[in-house]
């Protein structure tokens, strides 16, 4: 009688005899080391292989979009600004009173005060409101708008974008409305409804309903008093122009690589921001 050749042994453990093999790479494996594939089965070396060789999906800014899964951003500059409002709120023991509290007086925004040099207040100010519903509404907007826009642009340039339309508001302010005392996230908010314009723009989808909202928000900061029109209006050139040079400038000068177009989208953005602070030191220089 013939002798039967000994059974196959799989690859990762010598000792088990199997009759099951990697359809990819044909070798013998156990059942612990396949994993089902679209055909066959595949060996936990393969898999691995091939996760090292497939390239990441990106969004059309350039970040991992595995990584964007959760708008972390966002959900932390909500919670600064709730935290900096109960600061304020339990100095003065009032959720309405909260603008005398020592805190908003330290960081609100007053151009004289900026150009005795308190320069913390350009961008301290952008973390304070005037009571619970300015907070709320400006909260629920930058919860609404800065979820997608984060999930797009990846959580540091958006985090760079939301900074800059800070920068661009505070500059508008200390330009245009020097004898007024600016508090609030909106000159940030506003720079993300440019953001997400121009996003939607990229993604070829239709802009109208942002831009009805936007044109809404601007007759209303024109049409009420104590609105921070130059704030809203800074904010909303600065996001816009900041995610203009993340998205489009890198394609209109024909960047060759994802790693090209990511530092021209850097180099935009740092761009409007120094743009911003050159005219606030210049605003505050004249101011002294």
């Amino acid at each position: 009688m013939t002798a039967q050749p000994p059974a196959p042994t799989c690859v990762r453990h010598p000792n088990r005899p199997t009759g099951l093999a990697c359809t990819r790479c044909g070798r013998p494996s156990c059942p612990e080391c396949l994993r089902p594939a679209a055909v066959g089965q595949h060996c936990v070396d393969c898999l691995r292989q091939e996760q090292r060789t497939v390239a990441p999906v990106r969004t059309v800014a350039g970040a991992p979009a595995a990584r964007a899964s959760l708008p972390y951003v966002s959900y932390a500059l909500i919670a600064v600004n709730v935290a900096i409002f109960a600061i304020t709120a339990a100095q003065t023991k009032s959720l309405l009173e909260n603008r005398t509290s020592e805190l908003f007086i330290d960081w609100v925004l007053y151009p004289p005060a900026v150009a005795d040099g308190q320069w913390w207040r350009v961008i301290g100010s952008g973390f304070l409101h005037y009571g619970p519903i300015h907070l709320l509404l400006n909260m629920f907007a930058l919860y609404v708008i800065g979820r997608d826009a984060e999930l797009v642009l990846g959580r540091l340039r958006y985090l760079a974008v939301y900074l800059v339309s800070l920068l661009g508001g505070s500059a508008a302010v200390m330009v245009f409305a020097q004898d007024s005392a600016t508090a609030g996230a909106s000159g940030a908010v506003y720079g993300l409804f440019g953001a997400i314009t121009v996003i939607l723009i990229r993604l070829r989808q239709n802009p109208n309903q942002m831009l009805i909202l936007i044109g809404i928000n601007v007759f209303i900061s024109f049409s009420l008093p104590g609105i921070s029109l130059w704030g809203h209006l800074g904010g909303l050139a600065a996001g816009t122009l900041a995610t203009l040079g993340i998205l489009f400038l890198p394609q209109w000068l024909g960047a060759k690589s994802q790693e090209t177009a990511r530092l021209i989208g850097w180099v935009s953005v740092a761009v409007v921001a120094v743009v911003s602070l050159v005219v606030v030191g210049a605003t505050a220089m004249s101011l002294a």
